[in-house]
């Protein structure tokens, strides 16, 4: 984030672009882009104002939209949002804090997989849900999507992984990344594949 953000002069600008790129068919008022975003009304004024001199984003009565008719779409997309977007470090340290963490998968949109019901499952004891919504916030403004993801307390977890729930099931047998996984939660996991 901060290399494109150097390179397109600001990390907000990056996060705006991204927000409306990755949601072309919504339209939103100034106060959901910097709510959003994570980027401050004033902030959010003035990169509107310059992407609409580009024809990036336009105006369509109180909501602001992506303008389809930008000629640098496909170039911007690749560069925005064919990267990679947050190092697994980057992942793991928002959610730090939260409790005592012991699982933490990703997939769908952070290993660019559009058919993944789920972005991200959280496994752990203790969890505060209220931290951990905040931190999911701040990953969404960085990457300009809203995050689809599971919490679950361990033994939840366990028990679910064991009956094959559907969910747990999709996840742990589609495509997914695994950032960190406890001793106590690795036979549990091999067994049940």
């Amino acid at each position: 984030m901060e290399i494109l953000g150097k390179i397109l002069g600001s990390t907000a600008r990056v996060k705006i672009m991204r927000l409306f790129l990755l949601n072309r068919s919504k339209g939103f008022k100034s106060k959901d882009v910097w709510k959003r975003s994570r980027v401050s009304p004033d902030v959010v004024r003035r990169e509107l104002k310059l992407l609409v001199s580009i024809n990036f984003v336009k105006k369509r009565g109180v909501d602001w939209h992506f303008d389809p008719a930008f000629k640098y779409t496909r170039e911007l997309e690749e560069l925005l949002i064919n990267t990679e977007t947050l190092d697994n470090e980057t992942i793991l340290n928002h959610f730090k804090n939260v409790g005592r963490v012991k699982l933490v998968v990703v997939s769908g949109i952070f290993i660019k997989n559009k058919d993944s019901r789920v972005d991200l499952l959280l496994v752990g004891d203790k969890m505060k849900k209220g931290r951990v919504e905040e931190k999911v916030r701040k990953l969404e403004a960085e990457i300009g999507s809203e995050l689809v993801y599971a919490l679950f307390e361990t033994k939840e977890f366990i028990y679910r992984l064991n009956m094959y729930d559907k969910l747990v099931r999709d996840i742990l047998d589609f495509p997914h990344e695994v950032l960190l996984q406890t001793k106590e939660l690795s036979p549990t996991l091999i067994m049940a594949k």
